[in-house]
């Protein structure tokens, strides 16, 4: 196929994601692929390239670990011995922003197909007329992130719209959770023991329950999750223990738990984390690096590579 160019003209769309998955699935069916994010590249004499600097860009590391590349991709070679190179890009507020112009000029001169990323709204496809400059080399829309429960909704809504949509792909907790490590660190925390699980991915977050009575019922609700819990309410921290928890946040004071709430997490193998901030300061820094999590974990590749494959005709990429 040659290049296949994505864009979104919004920050946080799930273009990476986008590309990572479709770059799993080109791997599995023997396809050598290549990876370009020009707007994060350093100018050189030889026009637009990765360099060492870029590789501390999250999304670029990430995606050359993906796809296995050790070389680096510069214009005047971008096909030589792949069978599809994936260029990531943005688009400006308006046609006649340069950063539209710039990806228009550069999709024509790379002669590639395009395919523009959008995060789910009612109004589906939100940015049409920023896709006419691509001329006929424009495939269609990805709506990304759909609220499960609206899945079918927006296929339905999709059928009806003037901007072909090539797919429309649910929310996915795997892909917007963040590792236990990154959890302490966000919240300015201290991991106390079971430090081999800080790789674990947090997918969901509770706080304390009305009453110790219903303990176990509330944190049963929910699994791969963190529980945020006063030091102080160790009733609370040891019904969030018996049920399905990644880890425990012991918030409020520097102090660990008591010695029961520590010998059950050390049975159960969950990690606990200490920190003085209190409850609204820990959900705020939680939201925080919720808003700033990468795909950076090998864990949410095997998802990408199965959500991207479900929701979206792999034929269109030759």
């Amino acid at each position: 196929m040659g290049v296949l160019y994505i864009v979104s003209a919004e920050e946080a769309v799930g273009k990476t994601a986008i590309c990572a998955g479709i770059a799993i699935n080109l791997l599995n069916a023997g396809k050598k692929a290549g990876y370009l994010k020009p707007q994060a590249a350093e100018k050189n004499t030889t026009g637009v390239g990765v360099s060492d600097g870029d590789i501390a860009d999250g999304d670029i590391a990430f995606m050359r670990k993906t796809l296995g590349l050790t070389d680096l991709i510069n214009a005047p070679d971008l096909v030589t011995g792949r069978d599809i190179v994936l260029v990531e890009a943005r688009l400006g507020a308006t046609p006649n922003t340069a950063a539209s112009k710039d990806a228009y000029g550069a999709a024509k001169e790379m002669k590639a197909k395009v395919i523009a990323v959008e995060s789910y709204s009612p109004d589906n496809v939100k940015h049409a007329d920023l896709y006419k400059g691509f001329g006929e080399s424009f495939l269609g829309v990805i709506i990304n992130k759909v609220p499960r429960n609206i899945v079918k909704k927006a296929r339905e809504a999709a059928a009806f719209n003037p901007v072909k949509v090539l797919g429309v792909i649910p929310e996915n907790r795997t892909l917007l959770a963040i590792t236990v490590a990154e959890l302490a660190e966000g919240i300015k925390g201290k991991i106390i023991n079971h430090t081999e699980n800080e790789g674990e991915l947090v997918e969901n977050f509770m706080l304390g329950a009305l009453t110790p009575d219903s303990g176990l019922e509330y944190f049963g609700r929910k699994s791969r999750k963190a529980a945020v819990i006063r030091q102080d309410r160790a009733d609370m921290q040891l019904a969030a223990l018996e049920t399905p928890t990644i880890a425990l946040v012991s918030a409020c004071s520097s102090q660990p738990p008591i010695y029961s709430v520590i010998n059950k997490a050390q049975q159960k193998g969950i990690p606990v984390i200490t920190t003085a901030s209190g409850i609204t300061d820990v959900i705020n820094n939680i939201e925080s690096s919720l808003a700033r999590t990468r795909l950076n974990q090998e864990k949410k590749l095997t998802s990408l590579g199965d959500i991207v494959k479900q929701n979206l005709d792999m034929k269109i990429f030759g």
